[in-house]
């Protein structure tokens, strides 16, 4: 029942902060300069989420395979391949390297 009530407040709570920005968009106003900065820190972060991803697997090295997969998947997103491409490319590139001792 404790997760339950944990879940539904968690939900309440995503609803409410989701819904606040159109609700406030109108009554707030933010300049240029400070929009441009809220944008570049949503980059910065999910740059950040993807380089830790990468590199480190249960706060150690995840080794040589995990990163080379990435870059193959980062290539092919690049070139706009379709995405069911992109993450296979990349799982395959891992999985292979791990299979003949690059970890």
């Amino acid at each position: 029942m404790t997760m339950l009530a944990a879940i539904f407040a968690l939900a309440v709570g995503t609803y409410l902060i989701r819904l606040s920005g159109p609700l406030l968009r109108k009554r707030m106003t933010l300049s240029a300069y400070t929009e441009k900065v809220v944008k570049a820190g949503a980059t910065v972060v999910l740059l950040a989420l993807t380089v830790t991803s990468t590199f480190l697997v249960e706060g150690s090295w995840a080794g040589w395979a995990l990163p080379a997969g990435v870059l193959v998947g980062g290539a092919l997103a690049w070139k706009r391949a379709p995405l069911a491409v992109v993450v296979v490319a990349a799982a395959a590139t891992t999985a292979l390297l791990r299979l003949v001792g690059v970890a």
